[in-house]
């Protein structure tokens, strides 16, 4: 399992709201989530997939958010 992890503009439950549909998608169910407590809104991936960090970038891009790979 590979854990990949992104800070966003992910801000609200709202907004999570609107990410879901994208990211169930694109990386399954259950294979992502966003610490709204965290001050950089951190988008974790956990997927048996290899999905490339510029994928993620440009599927958040197309619905308003932005995410930046962290280490």
């Amino acid at each position: 399992m590979k854990i990949q992890r992104f800070k966003t503009t992910i801000k609200c439950s709202g907004c999570v709201a609107t990410v879901t549909p994208v990211l169930n998608e694109k990386l399954g169910k259950n294979n992502w989530e966003v610490d709204l407590q965290s001050p950089e809104r951190v988008l974790t991936i956990a997927s048996a997939e290899d999905v490339s960090e510029m994928d993620i970038a440009a599927a958040l891009e197309k619905i308003g958010f932005k995410a930046e790979k962290i280490n």
